[in-house]
């Protein structure tokens, strides 16, 4: 499921925005202020000047509010600078906490369900597998890594352009098997508790759901009767293709190094690494953390588990 921002390369927007009226701003502190101020010094001169030349003269000089207005004429910024110095800490602002610490998504797809809705605006934390620079993604400081259970945001591998959100499943070096939709992780079948059916209100009908114990953290999936685990037609790896054995019905991978297994929560409804493959570390873009708000359920708001 691809996550769509309110545009695509809105950090790159930013970033370039930033430098753009961060450059205005420090031209003017360092060049064009003292220029302003250069020029209403002479300008007063020349005025002093004047009425000095006008009393020695006899004729009463100008004794109302013309020297202020001189200096406020002269050292007043232009409207291109005065913009770029109001905007250019907002933009600084929301570029480095979107970059390093929180940036806003909306789900708009159904491959998460019951976890997260079509609709929801989640949270995604940043900083929780390490600080990257932005724009080229790559990671600077270590922090964390992803675990089982854990719900991502990750660069989608067969196109990077695309945000996309899926639950860890294997982190490097499980074996993880998927048979007659149930998971084994190394070796440990996954525990499943029944639980009601859910009504899916996008598509009116029912699914089965079950209480997915994945290695001590619990979350709801879906699964849909009349589906099967997956098609085998439908896979088409990016890469490390040898790390997996399908079969009709069952597959097996093993996580290969800085790589992570993904599925989501609405299992027969997912396109996830059963069909395309691992996500490397270099695409993560954090974990998700809470739903801050959906316009049309405020109910929702509250963590991701």
């Amino acid at each position: 499921m691809d996550i769509q921002t309110v545009l695509s390369n809105f950090a790159l927007i930013l970033f370039v925005l930033m430098v753009v009226t961060g450059t205005i701003w420090c031209l003017d502190v360092f060049v064009l202020s003292k220029q302003r101020r250069r020029a209403a010094d002479l300008a007063l001169r020349e005025y002093d000047e004047r009425n000095e030349k006008l009393r020695r003269e006899g004729i009463k000089p100008d004794s109302g509010n013309g020297r202020a207005a001189i200096e406020q004429a002269h050292l007043r910024q232009p409207t291109w600078v005065e913009y770029s110095g109001s905007f250019f800490p907002v933009i600084a602002l929301v570029f480095i906490l979107r970059s390093f610490l929180w940036e806003p998504f909306k789900i708009p797809s159904s491959s998460m369900v019951p976890t997260l809705l079509v609709g929801d605006f989640i949270l995604v934390n940043k900083y929780a597998y390490g600080i990257r620079l932005p724009i080229i993604n790559k990671k600077v400081i270590e922090v964390g890594a992803p675990q089982r259970g854990d719900v991502m945001v990750f660069k989608y591998p067969k196109d990077l352009s695309q945000d996309y959100i899926k639950r860890v499943i294997g982190v490097p070096g499980d074996k993880i098997t998927y048979e007659n939709k149930r998971l084994t992780v190394n070796g440990k079948p996954v525990a499943y508790t029944p639980m009601d059916d859910y009504l899916d209100d996008q598509h009116p009908m029912y699914h089965k759901q079950f209480m997915e114990n994945l290695t001590g953290v619990p979350h709801r999936i879906l699964n849909t009767e009349d589906r099967r685990s997956f098609d085998l037609g439908a896979v088409d790896f990016v890469g490390h293709r040898e790390a997996c054995d399908y079969s009709y019905d069952k597959f097996t991978c093993i996580v290969p190094p800085g790589n992570y297994f993904m599925m989501g929560d609405n299992r027969d409804n997912s396109a996830d690494s059963r069909y395309w493959g691992f996500v490397p570390d270099k695409n993560i873009v954090g974990k998700a953390i809470v739903v801050w708000m959906n316009l049309s359920n405020p109910k929702r708001i509250g963590s991701i588990q």
